[in-house]
């Protein structure tokens, strides 16, 4: 049986780093077949144990709800991108869609299941990719490190089964594919992470690096960059023919400028961006401190690629300057596997190195608490709104929630009314940036035409004004109020600070 290096370093080399020119290092085969089926369930184990606080609340944060909300519609035989739409990739609204196909829609413990398996998938890859350069303990360090990191956000954040959860396996499986070559199938994991969230698409940065790498170094076949063109774009083309490719590109790419758009909003986008900037460092200390003790050295370690990706994974938390926690989500994987090059640069059983896995492993159950503690002001307004909606409508009445919580759809089992979920598409209204930009004149282009023509058409039997105060509200949206005074509905009441207008009875 070959030597494990991490028992025996006497007896065998350390395996050659990866980006200097040496042939890659793969783990002895022992390893495959008797640690994985101890590790695996280890990773499970702890990947469940700090997300347990993600089942104790039946929805987490408004993208849930939207996704739940937008599943039901996809269910009842609405389309994509035109009955129902989203700034978003359709992987995620399929995959909702299919749980509650088989598991029934009224709660979202499956995605949650599906959320933690996602941080095993990531967790399990990480180790692969940490192992062929640096051995055994460095590949269980590495998956067990992202793990414990995973939760070092806010709650709302981090135990919400949402688009970056479900996007970091395929980053991690496109970096993996291209360390082994496999270029063909680094371009489809490429494709799978752009498809989860457009962000995602960034991994094809340090995979484009590998691959020319591997041409000066080897010589890689020019066939090597038509399988990873092919890989990237048949799968986003098939998308776009399913979903309809105008729809398609205006929704995820060309629709959402004003959007993306900090004018007006700039200390406040900074703000959140180097509050919650700060929250994961405090959270990966024991990774991050050692990574930018590494950098300054500029000694080698980690491998080229892998600052790409943790610099590609920093620009997609910037795009559309929003900086909303679980943006911040991509950056794990890089991060943690330039953290694990670096504590391996520490001596070993040293201080410094069980100062960063005491602190990790502090940090993670300090965030996990904080899942059990979190306030539920939202969710409790939520589920007061929900019951008003559910007191003056039938079961399949219809209903308009001019807010940003489309989670009151989904609790109150009632159909929303348009294809538009929130007021922010047709107000351009962002939490991330709060009143900046906000009007009729800001919302998505052809929007209001749509909302009006939808309205006139079949009118909601009741409408909720959740706007409690933002610039957003009925009071400064002449468009809304134009439509409440035609349809003739009348105030009948508030709910948490919610208003709620119903339609006078027909006859």
């Amino acid at each position: 049986m070959p030597t494990r290096p991490e028992t025996a370093r006497a007896a065998a080399p350390a395996p050659p780093e990866r980006g200097t020119g040496a042939a890659p290092y793969r783990a002895p085969s022992a390893f495959t077949r008797l640690s994985w089926p101890v590790l695996l369930p280890l990773l499970t184990f702890v990947a469940a144990l700090v997300h347990l606080p993600s089942f104790v609340r039946p929805v987490w944060n408004p993208d849930e709800g939207f996704l739940a909300t937008q599943a039901r519609v996809l269910a009842s035989g609405g389309v994509l991108y035109d009955t129902v739409v989203d700034r978003k990739p359709p992987f995620l609204p399929w995959l909702y869609q299919g749980a509650f196909a088989l598991f029934g829609d009224g709660s979202l413990w499956p995605l949650r299941v599906a959320a933690v398996l996602a941080h095993v998938a990531t967790a399990a890859l990480l180790v692969v990719l940490a192992r062929r350069r640096w051995g055994d303990r460095w590949g269980a360090a590495a998956g067990f490190g992202y793990l414990l990191l995973s939760v070092g956000l806010a709650p709302e954040d981090t135990q919400a089964a949402t688009f970056e959860v479900f996007t970091l396996p395929w980053t991690a499986a496109a970096v993996l594919c291209a360390d082994r070559r496999r270029w063909g199938a680094a371009g489809m994991a490429v494709a799978g992470a752009a498809l989860t969230k457009q962000t995602g698409a960034v991994v094809l940065l340090p995979v484009v690096w590998m691959l020319w790498r591997a041409g000066r170094e080897s010589g890689a076949p020019a066939g090597a960059w038509v399988r990873l063109t092919a890989g990237c774009a048949l799968p986003v083309a098939a998308v776009a023919l399913v979903t309809g490719a105008g729809r398609f590109v205006f929704w995820t790419v060309t629709g959402s400028g004003t959007y993306m758009s900090p004018e007006g909003a700039w200390l406040l986008a900074a703000g959140r961006g180097l509050g919650n900037a700060a929250i994961l460092a405090a959270a990966g200390a024991g990774l991050l401190l050692p990574a930018v003790r590494l950098a300054a050295r500029r000694r080698a370690g980690a491998g080229a690629e892998l600052w790409i990706w943790l610099g590609a994974s920093a620009v997609a938390v910037v795009v559309g300057f929003q900086f909303y926690g679980h943006y911040y989500l991509q950056l794990l994987p890089p991060l943690t596997l330039v953290g694990v090059a670096a504590l391996r640069r520490l001596p070993a059983r040293g201080p410094a190195l069980r100062a960063a896995a005491v602190w990790t492993m502090l940090a993670a159950t300090v965030f996990t608490g904080w899942g059990f503690a979190a306030p539920r002001a939202e969710l409790d307004h939520a589920r007061a709104v929900a019951a008003a909606i559910r007191a003056r409508t039938d079961a399949d009445g219809t209903v308009l929630v001019w807010g940003m919580h489309p989670e009151q759809y989904w609790l109150s089992g009632r159909a929303p009314a348009g294809r538009f979920l929130t007021a922010g598409f047709l107000t351009n209204f962002s939490g991330g940036r709060g009143g900046a930009r906000v009007g009729e004149r800001y919302a998505v282009p052809g929007a209001w035409a749509d909302f009006r023509r939808e309205f006139a058409a079949a009118p909601p039997d009741v409408v909720v004004d959740d706007s409690r105060g933002a610039p957003y509200g009925a009071a400064h949206v002449p468009g809304l109020r134009r439509l409440l005074d035609r349809g003739g509905y009348e105030r009948a009441g508030t709910a948490d600070g919610a208003v709620l207008y119903v339609r006078p009875p027909r006859g």
